[in-house]
């Protein structure tokens, strides 16, 4: 099956026929996160976690977004939640952001916070866990609270929570 288009050939490009660049342009950009994003970290560096609801049918979304993914209407109504929550799933990493083998390994996890909609949560690191815990399902279902940097150091990023640790239940 033949696809639609004409594929580059490399004698094209070492002809010039297709204009390309061969190392990296020094090229500078901005990058906007848009409304809902935006009042997100601006909180995170704060050391609150807001979220959004839907009016319509009461879903509380973190990280927030402008529609309601359920009901497809737009939300509005800011809602703070807790840094606390339950482990959903984790795994343990030795592969870093860079694509690196690391020797001691991260464990990452998806927190569903307290306040917001269950199955709503982020991901985010662990800390104070051992692996084992993840690997036997220790861990899943366990509650945790977020582990802050310290209000100076913060700068509006997901990672002014340094990571998520284990709490003592009630």
């Amino acid at each position: 099956m033949k696809l639609p288009g004409t594929p580059y050939k490399n004698e094209d490009f070492k002809a010039g026929k297709i204009p390309y660049v061969e190392d990296k342009p020094d090229a500078r950009y901005q990058f906007s996160v848009g409304i809902a994003m935006s009042r997100f970290l601006e909180e995170l560096r704060k050391g609150k976690i807001i979220g959004i609801k839907c009016i319509h049918c009461g879903r509380v979304y973190v990280p927030p977004r402008t529609f309601c993914s359920y009901c497809f209407k737009p939300t509005s109504k800011w809602v703070y939640v807790k840094d606390t929550g339950i482990v959903n799933t984790a795994v343990v990493s030795y592969i870093a952001a860079d694509r690196g083998r690391m020797d001691k390994p991260l464990v990452v996890a998806v927190i569903e916070l307290d306040g917001a909609s269950p199955g709503m949560g982020i991901l985010h690191k662990l800390g104070n866990v051992d692996p084992e815990d993840v690997t036997s399902r220790k861990i899943f279902g366990k509650r945790v609270r977020a582990v802050w940097k310290p209000e100076e150091e913060r700068t509006g990023s997901i990672t002014d929570i340094l990571y998520f640790e284990p709490v003592e239940e009630d």
